[in-house]
């Protein structure tokens, strides 16, 4: 079911949206070499909870198939795609690293996701991450009344492929608000004029999963970290949209 909502939830996913959009900053200044990923993931718990906000990853179960979710945030390195776990792995120079953060807070959420350099980093892994960026932002672009679903999948794919990379076809965007999950699902990949019709009301995360070589992906033995299955490294971009007045409203901004 797709929820169209109201002034008031829209306010309160805006309000999730911030201290998303908050947390992203204050992570971004502290990726580092030598930092640990764990160390990360108390920094983003730390502030989320200063803002009576709710961590939307940690306990996050996906249907039996795996342990719940143990952390605050993912934190995906290299060829992590999306989903990689905290733990004491202490950052280095040259790698990028995809930080994704959900919050709960009165019940609605918001969900938002990046990616970093670590130091100084190869100009592949620069075009890379600049790619998915402008992908991101190329496929909010289209999220307007009446387009549909698959013409926001189209655009990013047709950048992405254009610029000598793959997206991923195994993970998705999706509705956000009501629920961390909800539908439609957004695809970063797809034929035009297909798909849900975009409504007034809608809100909706695209996330472009970008990666430098094939878009086969896997997932490891922990049931969550998903990695590029030829080990090229990958980049993650993500903002919550809301369709309002016929156009895209970024919400997850500080």
């Amino acid at each position: 079911m797709i929820y169209i909502k109201t002034k008031k939830e829209i306010d309160f996913i805006h309000e999730s949206c911030k201290i998303v959009a908050e947390t992203l900053q204050l992570l971004k200044r502290n990726v580092r070499p030598g930092v640990t990923t764990k160390e990360i993931d108390q920094i983003a718990e730390d502030y989320i909870l200063s803002n009576n906000a709710i961590a939307a990853f940690k306990g996050y179960s996906q249907g039996g198939s795996s342990v719940d979710y143990p952390a605050s945030i993912c934190i995906s390195i290299d060829e992590e795609v999306v989903h990689g776990i905290p733990r004491n792995r202490a950052l280095k120079e040259g790698e990028i690293v995809s930080l994704d953060v959900g919050v709960e807070k009165n019940g609605y959420f918001g969900d938002a996701a990046l990616t970093v350099g670590v130091g100084n980093i190869s100009e592949e892994k620069k075009k890379l991450m600049e790619v998915t960026e402008r992908s991101l932002y190329i496929g909010i672009e289209h999220a307007v009344e009446k387009n549909r679903v698959h013409d926001i999948s189209f655009a990013v794919q047709e950048y992405v492929e254009a610029n000598g990379f793959s997206v991923v076809r195994d993970l998705c965007g999706h509705g956000v608000g009501r629920h961390l999950h909800e539908e439609p699902s957004v695809p970063n990949f797809g034929k035009k004029g297909t798909g849900h019709k975009l409504k007034n009301g809608m809100t909706i995360a695209i996330e472009p999963m970008v990666n430098m070589g094939k878009y086969v992906v896997k997932t490891l033995f922990d049931g969550w970290t998903v990695v590029t299955a030829d080990g090229m490294p990958s980049a993650h971009f993500e903002h919550t949209v809301l369709i309002n007045n016929g156009k895209p409203e970024i919400l997850s901004v500080c």
